[in-house]
């Protein structure tokens, strides 16, 4: 017995020691490295962004801390951006390059690339025609830059901001959409009733969506780009068009309210979006200074409540976990209450409102992920293959 239980203890000890040789090379070697740098939420509002009233924010990048209740974070001064006389220009648009690890800022003039790392101008161009509502691609390389409500758009390079090649539409160029997927470009002209859809393997022009009532103002598109939601001149609603087929399938006229004269854009209903989930649309009223809330789960979208704004609303976008609306004006809505939280404010608590803001991620330095302008839905459904 004496001897079965001394082999026991034996073996017993042999696996104790086996255990312990095992795990200290993870001992030896573990070193207290430093722990991941928290992902921080930063939501970059450029100005001018409505015209070029400096009173709404001054001249450059407005940065605020999302997850903080969006209280102001820094300035970022930008030292392009002026016209011939030498004053700031009316920013156009902007949008964010994980590739280049820049945001690019569109005026009526020119393109500026600042790095987000060192918030320092890369560069800047002016092109031929000017230029409207940029929109880059998902990879982060190609940008499509419309003209000034002329006859083209530009396919930009976006490293250097070199011309790959002109897009000839004669729509009056306007706002600009790159599809989730990579494979479409949507191109909305103030001239025209028509959406151009462009081809981005071949960057040409492949299909045309509408006509819509009048020509189109802003849009944005589901996450499967089946459907397309539009403004249109002269409706306080929006329309709704098939991207497969081609067709414009509905009218939505929002109830209750007037059209009256508005600040800006002389267009009754002046930006659009889909939440994140796609569940719902918010649509701007000019004229009552109201967010208008749609039911997209049905077909056509139904009108369900209205939020008010401090100001007039021209565009409308959403944080990319979908839990806030950033109308123009500044005012910060929780999408599930419908309760104003907050307002931008700058440093010196000035209120601050643009229709060009664009959600980035950091984590340390380094941007990790952005949102994008346009409010676009993120549902990505079965792929389109009857293109």
């Amino acid at each position: 017995m004496t001897s079965r239980k001394n082999i026991l203890v034996f073996l017993l000890s042999g696996l104790c020691l086996l255990s312990a040789t095992a795990s200290t090379p993870f001992l030896k070697n573990a070193t207290p490295g430093k722990a991941a740098p928290k992902v921080r939420k930063y939501l970059y509002v450029v100005t001018p962004g409505v015209r070029n009233y400096l009173g709404y924010g001054g001249h450059g990048i407005q940065v605020f801390d999302i997850d903080n209740n969006h209280r102001f974070v820094k300035f970022i001064e930008t030292p392009a951006g002026l016209n011939k006389e030498g004053k700031p220009s009316n920013v156009k648009g902007v949008d964010v390059s994980l590739a280049t690890n820049c945001i690019y800022i569109s005026t009526l003039e020119a393109i500026q690339c600042i790095d987000l790392i060192t918030e320092k101008l890369l560069w800047e161009k002016q092109y031929e025609g000017g230029v409207d509502r940029i929109s880059i691609s998902p990879d982060g390389k190609i940008i499509y830059a419309p003209s000034l409500e002329k006859e083209f758009w530009n396919v930009l390079d976006a490293k250097n901001g070199d011309i790959i090649k002109k897009i000839v539409t004669n729509s009056g160029s306007h706002n600009t959409i790159y599809g989730p997927d990579g494979n479409f470009v949507y191109l909305a002209g103030l001239k025209s009733p028509m959406l151009n859809v462009a081809d981005t393997k071949t960057h040409t022009v492949t299909k045309q969506v509408g006509p819509f009532t009048a020509a189109i103002r802003p849009f944005t598109i589901n996450g499967s780009q089946t459907l397309v939601y539009v403004n249109v001149n002269g409706l306080l609603g929006f329309e709704v068009g098939d991207l497969v087929t081609g067709q414009k399938l509905h009218r939505v006229v929002v109830e209750g309210f007037d059209i009256g004269e508005v600040k800006r854009h002389g267009c009754p209903s002046h930006g659009i979006g889909l939440t994140p989930d796609e569940k719902e649309i918010w649509l701007c009223d000019g004229f009552n200074n109201r967010v208008h809330v749609f039911d997209n789960t049905v077909m056509p979208p139904a009108q369900k409540t209205s939020v008010t704004t401090r100001d007039m609303p021209g565009w409308i976008s959403f944080s990319m976990d979908g839990k806030y609306a950033y109308p123009s004006s500044g005012d910060i809505i929780d999408v599930k209450t419908r309760k104003i939280v907050t307002t931008l404010e700058d440093g010196d608590h000035n209120a601050v409102q643009s229709e060009k803001m664009v959600e980035i991620h950091f984590s340390g330095s380094k941007p990790v992920a952005a949102g994008d302008q346009f409010g676009i839905g993120q549902l990505k459904a079965r792929p389109n293959t009857n293109r």
